[in-house]
């Protein structure tokens, strides 16, 4: 298959990329960061979530954040809703997407949510169908689809398997996670393949973590598949609190530099989403964890 033309890009930073922060960010620092975003061309951006504030005090706020956001046509702004709880609270925000999530190692499902990948499924089932009746899309996150911290390598048959299920219960598009970062190309491929037995290409996006610097080989080894979706975080943000040593999601800012260098349209303004990761970076008091980002900030500053 012929590499896509245009890719679009759902930037989670605010989301995944925030929620592990041991700083607070104020509900008024993560608007922004959507503003700038959306400001920057991108047209899917994954807010918050709807967890207890017992396990991720990060996004107690999302009901503030949801309703302070500024929004903008042609933007879809996605959540994540872990049970019918968290799906209830979310309606009220009305979100254009909720986000819920498996993975596809029975080892890693047992300790990020205390369930097997069955139960998983079960549990969101009633999510699944009061969004779809709601009016709201629905996206699945499948976690670990190439390598698990307890397990070790993912077989692409247990990929299958997840996607298969989350397909059953009327999740309308997954993405495919390297939650840890240590997937290759080929390993990639085949995981999106085993996907692909459920899912069409439209319906599938790669979601790559870049611990041993493998996420933009890992991009294009899904660009060859026809895949022309993807998930990445500004500035890098993010990581994984049940994978030690993970580092964030890949940088939005590199992933667009990688594309417009390949004559791919993304839509995005690559000097707004620079500022964007470097308005946050700040309020973090750290660099942005972009090469790209680095590069060219150290370039205007001379």
């Amino acid at each position: 298959m012929s590499i896509p033309s245009r890719v679009r890009l759902i930037d989670v930073g605010p989301r995944d990329g925030l929620q592990n922060e041991k700083t607070p960010v104020p509900a008024a620092v993560k608007i922004e960061l959507v503003h700038r975003l959306q400001q920057a061309g991108l047209q899917e951006i994954e807010v918050t979530s709807y967890v207890s504030p017992k396990w991720v005090p990060q996004m107690a706020d999302n009901h503030e954040v949801m309703a302070g956001i500024t929004r903008q046509s042609g933007v879809a702004y996605s959540v994540l809703t872990p049970n019918l709880k968290g799906f209830e609270a979310a309606v009220l925000d009305k979100p254009d997407e909720i986000v819920v999530f498996g993975s596809a190692s029975e080892a890693f499902s047992q300790r990020n949510i205390n369930c097997s990948i069955a139960e998983s499924i079960e549990r969101f089932a009633p999510v699944v169908q009061a969004a779809l009746a709601a009016g709201i899309r629905v996206r699945g996150a499948m976690s670990c689809t190439v390598g698990c911290p307890y397990e070790g390598d993912i077989a692409p048959e247990r990929v299958a398997y997840l996607a298969g299920l989350l397909k059953g219960i009327g999740v309308q598009r997954v993405d495919v996670a390297d939650t840890i970062g240590v997937g290759t190309p080929r390993k990639v491929q085949r995981a999106i393949e085993a996907t692909l037995q459920h899912f069409g290409v439209d319906e599938v996006s790669g979601h790559f973590h870049d611990t041993y610097g493998q996420a933009l080989s890992n991009t294009l080894a899904a660009l060859e598949l026809g895949v022309w979706n993807f998930q990445s975080s500004v500035a890098g943000l993010g990581g994984c609190p049940y994978a030690k040593g993970a580092t964030g999601n890949v940088a939005t800012e590199d992933v667009v530099y990688m594309l417009h260098g390949m004559d791919i349209d993304t839509g995005i303004d690559l000097d707004r989403l620079i500022d964007a990761g470097a308005y946050i970076s700040g309020f973090l008091d750290r660099k942005p964890q972009s090469r790209v980002a680095n590069a060219l900030l150290a370039k205007r500053a001379g």
